[in-house]
């Protein structure tokens, strides 16, 4: 027996008087409430109402019980409430600042389509793993090494000016003999301040022969940007950020630079959607193709 939907039943009849009043305002059939509030009676061992006459009337057991039997139906329909809440609560979700707030939107629909309520919050990288280490949000995304990642992005340069050759080479960035030319340098936008990018591009860089000053970190997407637009100097990004600033962008001959992303820290329960059923969608977000990574479970959330 349904405990609570009989208890549901007996508190409209005692309520409206009535089987047939307590009965639709319940929203069940009358000859349910009926049989409700008979199984009732026979699991407590009496009876709870009067029969005897149209009007429905309380015998002094069903006096006695109602009280609990009216805790109880409000336990229940509180119970169906926290559920619904929880349910509606949100999953902060730590992203990039890179990525487009229109690509973010489209993520948070698709995301409520799957009945998650998803509350995005952009940092950088070194912050992201700071709010999945501390709880602060549920789940986040990573940067990681490619081999690590389930999302990866093709980095390379970008200018204001077309390149003459499908590839860049570094070493073609050295100063001239020409005391007075410029030397070009390579800008590392914050997204990209991390060691398993920062470090090679730093090595190649000194390899090639350039000037420890020609490959540095911008203080700002938006600032080296602006400098790769107004100067010779070149911009470290994806061919999607390069074709929204109205740059050309040109790969890298050397050495092979990814962004690689994962999801951390959190409930996996809260986070496993995003890795799966939204996997497209987030990396839209991110500019990566929509291929899977070798994980999608939770990583360590340590920066690399």
């Amino acid at each position: 027996m349904d405990v609570v939907a009989a208890c549901r039943a007996f508190v409209a009849v005692s309520g409206h008087g009535s089987f047939t009043s307590g009965a639709a305002a319940a929203g069940i059939p009358q000859s349910v409430a009926s049989r409700r509030v008979a199984a009732l009676e026979e699991h407590f061992g009496g009876r709870l109402v009067d029969r005897s006459s149209r009007a429905v009337r309380l015998t002094s057991f069903g006096q006695d019980m109602l009280p609990s039997a009216r805790r109880l139906v409000d336990l229940a329909d509180a119970m169906v409430d926290d559920a619904e809440r929880a349910r509606l609560r949100p999953l902060r979700f730590a992203v990039p600042e890179i990525c487009p707030p229109h690509l973010l939107a489209a993520l948070v629909v698709a995301a409520r389509r799957q009945r998650i309520h998803l509350e995005v919050r952009p940092a950088g990288p070194a912050e992201r793993v700071r709010l999945c280490r501390t709880l602060e949000v549920g789940a986040g995304i990573v940067a990681v090494p490619e081999a690590a990642a389930a999302w990866r992005v093709p980095l390379g340069l970008a200018a204001r000016t077309p390149f003459p050759a499908p590839t860049v080479y570094l070493e073609t960035l050295r100063s001239g003999r020409a005391r007075t030319q410029a030397r070009r340098r390579v800008l590392i936008q914050p997204e990209d301040d991390v060691a398993h990018l920062r470090d090679p591009l730093t090595r190649a860089g000194q390899s090639a022969g350039l000037a420890p000053a020609q490959v540095s970190v911008a203080v700002s997407l938006v600032d080296a940007a602006a400098t790769a637009l107004g100067t010779p100097d070149l911009l470290l990004c994806s061919r999607r950020q390069a074709e929204e600033f109205g740059l050309h962008w040109c790969p890298l001959a050397g050495p092979r630079l990814l962004r690689g992303y994962d999801l951390a820290a959190g409930v996996r329960e809260d986070h496993e959607p995003l890795g799966t059923v939204l996997h497209a969608e987030v990396a839209r977000c991110l500019g990566a193709p929509d291929h899977p990574g070798p994980t999608v479970g939770p990583s360590s959330g340590e920066p690399a």
